[in-house]
């Protein structure tokens, strides 16, 4: 851990800390009386207002694709602020019709791009949009949609509804109707009691028994993420979301994907869901759109289901709006930074952090409380247990310390926090996609030493 000489003293520090105490409400957790207070960032590091560097294990909350201090960035914003700084989408402006037939060509297939400012309201868009849809062709039944135990698909009802976290809903119950969940693809604790490699694919065929048993008629749509990343990294078999398509295929249900996380290059491809050679009928994404710069979402949905929002009648359109959805400003700063990702191979980079990564650290594999490691792209998973033969979650207080030492060496590294209890035990690892290799060096020998490999 550097420090750095611009450190603040210790009088405007105490202010600034009396500041938070008295007026600012922390993030999901209980308040921190002492939070490590960040003021400035450069590459894949934070400095804190004590002047110690932390290398951003977790690219923020899974968002700084690009890293921080990207000079080029702000530049854009600063001249899109200058030019015209706000315009509504209920016409539309320069910036978001460029981004929009961006994001097309990084899809595969034609779609439509509604934007937003967050994950949450991405997905709360994509259940509307799902919901008409299906009214609109005659088959106004259909309203539920099928998720999956330990994803993650927002904080709003609606996405907090699909999201399958028992912890997260706690004291906000009831939610929306019309959302069920079914086992996730978790191989290491497979809910059916299969081995991986030699099971016939129960995780996949759970969809199709929750939509004949609810009835196909009644199910609109099933969300999932390509991989379960903040539940926990949990990595499908290769062929699950395949079969996922084939499903909902057979039963006219809706393909939505959820590509906040996986979304603009963290999987080594450009979407997660290019990994498995499907097409989604919606895809949403946020986060990695604009590397956090700049709040922005996007609701992508396919050219075929568009098309019968455009018939005549006076209630065919899509009946949402959203003020500062599709901002010119973050809309320009989308644009930057997809052009950052372009220029610098930022995708191809990330698959090859990975895989660089998780070669230097597959010493933890024999460590007693290691269970496994999983990878997708750039993301890293960390399953904790007690006991290697029982799979025992690993105690709260165990993972607490593994993280504290990490931060201790200057490593900012995060975990599966207010999912499922008892089984908050997963160290998560997601860094900028423009990691050097230096620093590549420096996450594994950083965590061989915490673990004493």
């Amino acid at each position: 851990m550097g420090v750095n000489e611009a450190a603040m003293n210790e009088e405007d520090k105490a202010a600034l800390l009396e500041k938070d105490r008295n007026y600012l409400w922390h993030h999901i957790s209980p308040h921190n009386e002492n939070p490590m207070v960040v003021v400035s960032g450069e590459g894949s590091w934070l400095t804190d207002m004590d002047g110690n560097r932390y290398f951003d294990g977790m690219s923020g909350m899974w968002c700084v694709n690009v890293g921080h201090g990207r000079v080029e960035i702000a530049e854009a914003a600063a001249e899109q602020m200058k030019t015209v700084a706000y315009a509504t989408l209920i016409q539309s402006h320069v910036p978001a019709i460029e981004l929009a037939a961006k994001l097309n060509e990084w899809l595969i297939g034609d779609y439509r791009f509604f934007f937003s400012n967050s994950g949450s309201d991405a997905n709360e868009v994509a259940f509307k949009i799902g919901r008409q849809y299906h009214h609109q062709r005659g088959k106004g039944s259909k309203y539920k949609y099928i998720s999956r135990h330990r994803a993650y698909h927002g904080n709003s009802m609606g996405a907090l509804s699909a999201t399958g976290q028992a912890q997260r809903k706690l004291k906000y119950e009831p939610l929306g109707v019309g959302f069920s969940h079914v086992p996730p693809p978790y191989c290491y604790r497979c809910p059916f009691g299969q081995t991986k490699g030699s099971c016939k694919m129960q995780c996949a065929q759970a969809y199709e028994d929750a939509i004949l048993w609810e009835g196909a008629d009644s199910v609109a749509g099933i969300i999932v993420e390509p991989v379960i990343t903040g539940g926990g990294m949990i990595v499908p078999p290769d062929p699950y979301l395949a079969r996922l398509r084939k499903i909902c295929d057979k039963h006219d249900v809706l393909l939505i994907v959820d590509e906040v996380i996986c979304g603009f290059g963290r999987s080594g491809e450009k979407f997660g869901h290019q990994n498995f050679g499907v097409r989604p009928d919606i895809v949403t994404m946020a986060k990695g759109l604009t590397s956090a710069y700049s709040p922005l979402s996007a609701t992508a949905v396919s050219a075929e289901m568009y098309e019968s929002f455009k018939e005549s009648g006076a209630d065919n359109h899509f009946r949402h709006v959203n003020t500062f959805g599709g901002n010119p400003v973050s809309c320009a700063v989308a644009l930057k930074n997809i052009e950052i990702i372009e220029r610098e191979n930022l995708v191809s980079r990330s698959a090859y952090i990975g895989k660089e990564l998780f070669s230097r650290i597959k010493p933890l594999e024999s460590h007693q409380y290691v269970g496994e490691l999983r990878i997708f792209g750039s993301a890293i998973g960390i399953e904790l247990v007690e006991d290697k033969r029982t799979k025992e979650p690993a105690s709260a207080a165990r993972v607490a310390a593994i993280i504290a030492e990490c931060k201790q060496k200057g490593l900012l590294i995060s975990k599966n926090g207010d999912t499922v209890p008892g089984f908050m035990n997963i160290l998560t690892l997601s860094p900028p996609l423009s990691t050097t290799d230096d620093e590549i060096v420096f996450i594994a020998e950083t965590l061989l030493q915490v673990f004493g490999v």
